[in-house]
């Protein structure tokens, strides 16, 4: 699993992959196979890659090489496994992390804030999304009923031409 890829850290589609780094969609899928075969972590959503910027990167160091695919792809794998030994390490909470919350109330009372807005706003557009929805299953319903009329008018128009 790829540990190197930053929190919110943006996502790229081959297609995107291929203007940014100024090659064809299929050759972004050669070069990823080849990465790939030697080695090299990609994200996947199922089995389609995701691209992040060090994706980007070692796509166009394939394309600039003047090495051998492989050889220049088993050396991207190895980059890869270094940046990702590097942030390797968990982050976890000093013992005294609460502690000094209490010499930053201000910073504190912010956060607080901020946390209580976004849950008064979530708490807004769930109503709202409950009001939506039931107003779909309105019309959802008004739809069935206007429906069952037309099909049986259709019917009764039918049977009244055939005899």
């Amino acid at each position: 699993m790829r540990r190197d890829i930053q929190p919110n850290e943006r996502a790229f589609s081959s297609k995107e992959v291929a203007e940014e780094v100024g090659i064809a969609t299929p050759t972004v899928r050669k070069y990823g196979q080849i990465l790939e075969r030697n080695g090299y972590e990609f994200l996947k959503d199922g089995d389609r890659r995701i691209f992040v910027q060090s994706d980007i990167e070692a796509l166009i160091a394939l394309r600039d090489t003047d090495k051998p695919l492989d050889d220049t792809a088993r050396d991207l794998v190895y980059q890869q496994k270094e940046r990702s030994e590097g942030s390797n390490e968990t982050e976890i909470a000093i013992p005294d992390t609460y502690d000094n919350l209490l010499q930053y109330p201000n910073q504190l009372k912010e956060i607080l804030m901020f946390l209580s807005n976004e849950l008064a706003a979530t708490r807004e557009m769930n109503v709202q999304l409950i009001n939506d929805i039931s107003q779909l299953k309105t019309a959802v319903s008004r739809l069935q009923q206007d429906h069952h009329v037309i099909s049986s008018n259709i019917g009764n128009s039918v049977q009244k031409t055939s005899c």
